[in-house]
Formats: C-alpha cells, sequence, structure tokens
C-alpha cells in the first residue's frame, strides 16, 4: 500500500474513537455536541469529496509530477536530505493551503465551493469531516509552487494528508486553551473554533492548517475570546445534502441576473463574500468597520 493508503487504514478508526468519546462527552456534561442529521450530512459530504479526489487523482498528480519534472531545483531531496525534505515539503505545503484557505474566504465563486464546510451550526469531530466537495478540483493549482521547489506529487499530497489528520482533532469544543508556547506556533481547537464562528470579529480568521505563525504574519490572526457561535452568517436551515453543497452557487445566480454592467456580474462572482452594487449586503471587514463605530 501506498504511505496515503496506510494513513487512511490508521485514521479512519481512530476518527471513530475519538468521536464515539465526544458523543459520551457531551451525554456526561449535558451538553448537545451532536445532531445526527447534521452529522450524517458532514460523513456524507466527507465522502463525495474524497470520491472526486479519487477521480481526478491523474489530474493532480500529472499536472504537480509534471511541475516536478521542471523544478528549479533537480537533486531528489527526500534521498540525499530527508530530514531537510520533510520539512521543507510540510512547511511549503502548509504555507500554500494557508493561501488556498484564504482565498476561499475572499472569493466569492470559491467561497460557494468551500462554505458547506461552515454550513454546521454544530461544532465536533465529524465537523472535520464535512469537506468542501469541489475543492479538489483546484486544490493542487496552489500546490504549483512546492512542485516547482523539488517534490513530486505523491510527496505533496501525502503531506496534505497528514495534515489534514492533525486538523481533524482541532473541531471540538472539548479541548480547552493549550499552553500559550504551543498556541503561539500551531492551530489549536480554540484557533480553529474562531474560524468556524459566525461572529463579526471572528469571521475570515485563522485560516492556518498546522501552523498559526501564517495568520499572525498576514493580518488573519484572533484569539478567541467570547464563545463562538458556529455556522454561517445566514444558516442555511437544511440537511438536504445537494442544498448543503450548491445553496451558495444558487445565490450567485441570482446575484449575476440582476440588472447591472458585467463588471458588476464579474463582482458578485469574484469580490469576497457579501459585496453588493447597492451595500444591501456587506462583507466581513465592512461588517467589523460598522461594529467598530457603533
Amino acid at each position: 500500500m501506498t504511505k496515503e493508503e496506510w494513513l487512511l487504514v490508521i485514521s479512519l478508526p481512530v476518527y471513530l474513537v475519538f468521536i464515539v468519546t465526544e458523543i459520551f462527552i457531551g451525554i456526561k456534561q449535558r451538553k448537545e455536541l451532536y445532531s445526527w442529521k447534521d452529522s450524517a450530512i458532514s460523513i456524507w459530504l466527507g465522502i463525495a469529496g474524497a470520491l472526486i479526489d479519487i477521480s481526478i487523482k491523474f489530474l493532480t498528480f500529472g499536472v504537480l509530477d509534471w511541475c516536478n519534472q521542471h523544478a528549479i531545483y533537480k537533486p531528489d531531496l527526500l534521498t540525499y536530505y530527508p530530514i531537510i525534505a520533510w520539512f521543507l515539503v510540510f512547511v511549503g505545503q502548509d504555507f500554500c493551503f494557508y493561501w488556498l484557505h484564504r482565498t476561499e474566504h475572499y472569493s466569492r465563486v470559491l467561497w460557494a465551493v468551500h462554505s458547506n464546510h461552515h454550513s454546521s451550526e454544530k461544532y465536533n469531530f465529524t465537523v472535520a469531516l464535512r469537506s468542501s466537495v469541489l475543492q479538489p478540483l483546484y486544490r493542487f493549482i496552489f500546490y504549483i509552487p512546492v512542485a516547482f521547489l523539488g517534490f513530486d506529487g505523491l510527496t505533496i499530497m501525502f503531506m496534505y494528508a497528514v495534515n489534514q489528520f492533525y486538523q481533524f482533532f482541532l473541531h471540538t469544543e472539548t479541548i480547552p486553551k493549550l499552553p500559550q508556547w504551543y498556541e503561539s506556533i500551531f492551530v489549536t481547537p480554540s484557533h480553529h473554533r474562531v474560524h468556524h464562528a459566525s461572529d463579526v470579529k471572528y469571521l475570515d480568521k485563522n485560516m492556518g492548517q498546522v501552523l498559526i505563525i501564517w495568520d499572525k504574519l498576514f493580518g488573519t490572526y484572533q484569539t478567541e475570546e467570547e464563545a463562538p457561535r458556529y455556522g454561517l452568517t445566514t444558516n442555511l436551515k437544511t440537511y438536504h445534502p445537494l442544498k448543503v453543497i450548491f445553496s451558495e452557487w444558487l445565490k450567485i445566480f441570482k446575484d449575476v441576473a440582476k440588472p447591472g454592467p458585467l463588471s458588476q456580474k464579474l463582482n458578485y462572482i469574484v469580490m469576497p463574500p457579501g459585496w453588493s452594487h447597492d451595500g444591501s449586503t456587506k462583507t466581513s471587514n465592512q461588517l467589523r468597520e460598522e461594529m467598530l463605530h457603533k
């Protein structure tokens, strides 16, 4: 089996153990951490995303391997300098993920893909499985810089899978803030609770996958203060899997159909979520500005 397949074999029973444990913690503490319908949708979306990911692996690896063959650094780092190589691919993949994730939050067409991951009003381990179903169609594009550094597609995507395994453990309310030294370097459940919140001050914050340092460097960091409210700013109120995936796309089509010039229609596609030509809806930055001046 490949490294990715071994990781899958290991991760699935680990996920199950942590989900069951979290359910029992919720029961013991008399907290409604889980909704069966909500968790079922999360699992369904995870399976759908995985099927799309598998179906286009030839494209993912084809593009990344071609870039690797034209890398700016030719020697096989994994063979000659394995420790340095794995460190570089980890940092490179994590850095590129930050920009993938940030772009998904600041470009409405990609938010239409990513928003289903944020659509749960619960916050538990099954939400980690609620994948951005269509993301595999473009995810690999953001990892091209790592391929040009001399890493093949299998290595890059294996590191992505390892880092996603880490991300699973961030999706919980049962783990409090961790020691300050750890919180200052790595993404923690506290950081990621902020990311999944729909409170104005928390919107579009803490985009990192494993390292929180990118958020601190590029101005998207926010510490957890008040208890977050989870979900979207306008929640879907549906458990229909197709509506969860395509609801934001339908909103885009409606906005594009509004009377107006071509530039307005394009802005409804590429500008941040909430942008409107008449101010009827607002972006997260505009909402924060309003909050500051109240």
